[in-house]
């Protein structure tokens, strides 16, 4: 059983992972209680940005959502806590 750290949380997963793909990464938030949308809204929590990431980075930084990478993520993951 994995601790539901994400509950309540929408996490987009855009562009190429390092370390897992992008199905791995949204079945990982989903584990945990979160909801992996397809696009960024007012609602994501934040945004996972891996190599070439586009339009959906832009709009994050657009609307001031957290973008991370895949360490925080990582991280993320682990602890329900977003970095800073």
């Amino acid at each position: 059983e994995v601790a539901q750290v994400l509950d309540g949380m929408a996490i987009v997963v855009t562009g190429t992972l390092a370390d897992q793909s992008r199905d791995e990464a949204k079945a990982a938030i989903v584990a945990r209680g979160g909801k992996s949308p397809g696009s960024v809204s007012a609602k994501t929590t934040a945004l996972v940005a891996g190599e070439g990431s586009g339009t959906k980075l832009v709009k994050a930084e657009e609307l001031g959502i957290p973008v991370l990478d895949e360490a925080a993520f990582n991280l993320l993951l682990a602890s329900g806590q977003l970095p800073g």
